[in-house]
């Protein structure tokens, strides 16, 4: 399983990636996954991927799936390598990889305070159908997550195989 597109690379995530999967997410959030939520996230046989440029590890993402549905659980981007592309180009991998295994739809959760990320998961296509109250920690106690769904049927997404 690999994605050559420009200069990033999609491959699945092997435990020789978590150092830098976990040094993203902790230059990321104030509350990290840490090592052994990842490890766990590789044995139950979530779908784990990290993006690559010219061999760095610059994202990453962890999909749960069941039956026809499948959960975002992690989406990440490298502080220094946002808003260039490779949050489009993961996203983009994540949908059409469910689609081709038969999901029909992608939730998510997010802050309602990460603007960017918001932006991106309406441009594919999410929808706002929910909030959770109090999802998220946060240095003043908890934050909400809005909940997002994706119908795979939705134009533009085609049944692309890598």
């Amino acid at each position: 399983m690999h994605v050559f597109d420009l200069d990033i690379e999609i491959t699945k995530m092997l435990e020789v990636d978590l150092p830098s999967v976990v040094g993203i997410e902790r230059n990321s959030y104030d509350y990290p996954w840490n090592e052994n939520i990842f490890r766990d996230c590789l044995l139950s046989g979530y779908t784990c991927v990290v993006a690559k440029k010219s061999d760095l590890i610059v994202g990453y993402a962890i999909l749960s799936s069941a039956l026809n549905e499948a959960h975002i659980l992690n989406f990440c981007i490298d502080k220094g390598y946002r808003n260039l592309g490779f949050g489009h180009q993961l996203l983009d991998y994540l949908i059409n990889q469910s689609k081709v295994n038969g999901t029909e739809k992608i939730f998510l959760e997010v802050r309602p305070s990460n603007i960017k990320a918001i932006a991106l998961y309406i441009k594919k296509g999410f929808e706002k159908i929910a909030k959770r109250p109090s999802y998220y920690r946060h240095i003043n106690g908890r934050e909400d997550a809005d909940v997002y769904l994706l119908y795979t049927s939705k134009i533009g997404y085609l049944d692309i195989q890598y």
